[in-house]
């Protein structure tokens, strides 16, 4: 029983930390080098896609034309982002200019003797073998790959929510021990109280034959 109970709060906590890994935003120093529209035709990966632009919200699609934007990082290693609307749905980012990043994004290319190194915000992420990719929000010029961005918006909310659980974790210790833990101590007494009885009568009844075989 420990073990399953174990299983089950680990499962439950790596769940819930990949959520928080693919929602939270992240900040990626790049070379933009392309711009494009795909036609995409969606399968088992769908989940991982947003939606189409907001305007053209309608009866769900299993193809569209989606906006990407293939970039670099300062060591070679290529990146691709996927840029799309969220609108009103999950997760809460209400991105609704893909269209202007798009045109941001195509403005920032640059080459790799004159590069133009941005600091792009996305969240989401990365999978080739799955054919998943995380989604651009935003974008800002910065002077050289070593820039450093502090991902403020992370910290502050998971500062929040560390005190949400602390408090909540708190309320229910002070609520199990005026509450649930009398209880289950009136019971485990109770137990204990009906064992010792039945023990009693047992021993009673032991008594009670013994006699008969003496005789």
């Amino acid at each position: 029983m420990v073990y399953v109970k174990w299983v089950f709060t680990i499962t439950f906590w790596v769940l819930f930390a990949s959520v928080l890994h693919y929602t939270l935003p992240q900040h990626d120093v790049v070379r933009v080098v392309s711009t494009d529209v795909r036609r995409v035709d969606f399968g088992a990966n769908s989940m991982f896609w947003a939606q189409q632009d907001t305007a053209q919200e309608g009866a769900t699609r299993i193809n569209r034309d989606v906006r990407f934007v293939e970039a670099f990082y300062e060591n070679g290693k290529p990146m691709v982002f996927r840029n799309e609307d969220t609108g009103w749905s999950w997760p809460p980012y209400f991105k609704l200019d893909s269209s202007n990043l798009q045109a941001e994004l195509t403005d920032l290319v640059s080459t790799k003797a004159s590069p133009q190194w941005v600091v792009l915000r996305h969240y989401g992420w990365r999978n080739e073998f799955y054919s998943i990719y995380p989604n651009a929000v935003a974008v800002k010029p910065v002077d050289g790959p070593d820039y450093s961005a502090i991902n403020w918006f992370n910290i502050v909310f998971l500062t929040m929510l560390a005190a949400l659980f602390w408090a909540v974790y708190v309320r229910w210790r002070r609520f199990r021990r005026a509450r649930i833990d009398p209880v289950l101590e009136d019971m485990e007494d109770s137990l204990y109280a009906a064992g010792d009885a039945i023990s009693e009568k047992r021993s009673g009844m032991r008594r009670w034959l013994d006699t008969w075989k003496k005789k």
